[in-house]
């Protein structure tokens, strides 16, 4: 039933967004403001001054609110408001205040050449004691960084909020009349002191508020000759640094434009549900469906097959006759992976790769021509399964946890304790072992070497070819364990729009596994602690992303 005749009324929700995707898609650009209102935005903006010279005047209570209330509703990394608006009436600390400043204007002049260092001095900071209010906008830097959302690569990102608050305190100044200056020389450890702050607290510098005793047309400044505005043109680049930053490689791949991207996730948003009820599966969808727009009904399971020469060094603990039977029972159709891709719906695609041409201790797991033509070949089967639906990855090969470690290692330039894992019923000393062949591995790697060909194996670099096929065609590709989802990883380092096209299906209990998806930006379908490899982990996923395509497909949909 299309949504046209729909006899749901779409559900609105009492709290929060009440929009539609039909009607932002039907004027994006209704969000804004009226005409009126917006020029008096950018007239605020193109108005705002650092004001020196104050009225003695006093400020409304409800006035300073106002503006406070401004300044708190500013953006803040991880919704964290770090700020802290300190107050300061009294005086005696604004005397205080005001001779630290004076006093640090001078030795900053001292340290610049004879013009510059005669306009600083020439700077008013009366304002600090002229001005009815002070107010210090402190960061409250107490909670970790790892603890905010957002602070953990900008730790600092706690101190631009406080920066934004800043600039909506001054701007709302403006639109009510009052003037602001904003005083930072200070040494930061005096002015704590006078404001008796914790340790962990830090200011931002001193705000003299107050109703202006002057109306400069343009900053001041500027106006001095201390500095000019640059043009806009100047201080605007596009996609990197002028000259610094080489074009990335040329790619037969590219992730989906951003229509795309906003069509797939509007295809879940008039289904009669709440949106996103599905949580990750949910997002998964959209993730595919801004690929493969038509979604899939089905798909195959490739099961690649090694033997892989590292098994002498007695890094497993099962035989390596173990790899053919495992396969032998998949082509009759009766192996786990081959029953697991039976339920999920899926065909089978079983492949027997070859044998590694190397230990990995003493000599590569492939050489570079093996390794580009096991990459060929699984790009091939790629390109030829990707249109029947969604590719699933699995792979059966005793001792592959060594190799998959080294590569993982190799790829994400860690050491080999990162990620050597058990494996399948390994012991301790077994780990010592494989930690051992893995550090041999990576002390012969170099920045020219391929990492599927020194640290890999055969089905490692069939796998990775298979991804590049499967991309390359515009299919889906879902991941299982460790191993499958390393030979993503190295696909994606050689082309990275591949990423678009991988799903996870499942993290493993392999050390390694969550490295490697937190690299491809992957969060998994499933955390089962499977240890069950051949592409086990991926059918179960498979599965629960063909029943949720069918679910976007019949469910009842609504009425704008």
């Amino acid at each position: 039933m299309s949504p046209l005749s729909s006899p749901y009324p779409r559900p609105v929700p009492l709290i929060g967004d009440a929009s539609a995707a039909a009607e932002r898609a039907a004027d994006p650009a209704a969000w804004a403001f009226p005409g009126p209102a917006r020029e008096a935005f950018y007239d605020v903006v193109g108005a705002r001054r650092d004001i020196r010279r104050f009225r003695p005047d006093p400020v409304p209570p409800e006035t300073l609110e106002r503006v406070l209330a401004a300044a708190h509703a500013a953006p803040s990394v991880g919704h964290s408001q770090p700020w802290r608006f300190l107050v300061v009436r009294d005086a005696a600390r604004r005397d205080a205040a005001a001779l630290m400043a004076e006093r640090e204007k001078l030795a900053q002049a001292d340290l610049m050449d004879e013009e510059s260092g005669r306009q600083l001095r020439d700077l008013s900071l009366e304002g600090i004691r002229a001005a009815p209010l002070g107010v210090v906008v402190c960061c409250d830097r107490r909670t970790p960084a790892t603890g905010v959302l957002g602070r953990a690569t900008f730790p600092d990102a706690d101190l631009w909020s406080c920066a934004c608050a800043i600039q909506n305190l001054w701007l709302a100044a403006r639109a009510e009349g009052l003037g602001l200056g904003w005083v930072t020389l200070f040494r930061p450890e005096e002015l704590a002191a006078l404001l008796g702050l914790p340790d962990g607290v830090v200011t931002l510098g001193w705000l003299c508020l107050g109703w202006p005793d002057e109306r400069p047309p343009e900053p001041g400044l500027q106006r001095r000759g201390w500095s000019r505005r640059a043009p806009l043109s100047e201080v605007v680049f596009t996609d990197s640094w002028p000259g610094s930053a080489p074009p990335p490689p040329p790619s037969r791949l590219a992730a989906p434009d951003q229509r795309a991207v906003v069509t797939a996730r509007d295809s879940g948003d008039d289904l009669l549900t709440v949106p996103t009820s599905l949580g990750v599966l949910d997002t998964v969808l959209d993730r595919i469906l801004a690929v493969r727009p038509e979604g899939a009904a089905g798909g195959t399971l490739v099961l690649a097959a090694a033997a892989h020469p590292v098994t002498r060094h007695g890094v497993s603990a099962y035989p390596p006759s173990v790899t053919g039977d495992v396969l032998a029972a998949a082509r009759e159709g009766t192996s786990q992976s081959a029953t697991a891709a039976r339920a999920a719906g899926l065909d089978l695609h079983a492949v027997d790769t070859g044998t590694g041409d190397g230990d990995l201790l003493t000599r590569d797991a492939l050489t570079p021509a093996s390794a580009a033509a096991l990459v060929e070949r699984g790009r091939a089967t790629g390109l030829g399964l990707a249109p029947a639906g969604l590719v699933a990855l699995g792979e059966v090969g005793i001792g592959n946890t060594t190799p998959a470690a080294a590569l993982a290692a190799a790829l994400l330039g860690l050491p080999a304790a990162d990620t050597v894992g058990l494996g399948a019923g390994a012991d301790s000393a077994m780990l010592d072992r494989k930690r051992e062949v893995v550090e041999a591995a990576l002390a012969r790697l170099d920045g020219r070497a391929d990492p599927l060909a020194v640290c890999g194996g055969p089905e490692f670099a069939f796998l990775a070819g298979v991804v590049l096929g499967t991309a390359e065609a515009g299919g889906i590709v879902v991941l299982d364990g460790l191993a499958t989802s390393v030979a993503a990883l190295a696909a994606v380092r050689r082309s990275p729009g591949v990423v678009a096209h991988l799903v996870a299906g499942q993290r493993s209990r392999e050390r390694a596994h969550g490295l490697v998806l937190r690299e491809l930006g992957l969060e998994p379908l499933l955390d089962l602690r499977l240890r069950a490899g051949e592409g086990v982990g991926a059918c179960l996923a498979a599965g629960l992303i063909l029943d949720g395509l069918r679910m976007r497909r019949e469910t009842a949909r609504t009425s704008a």
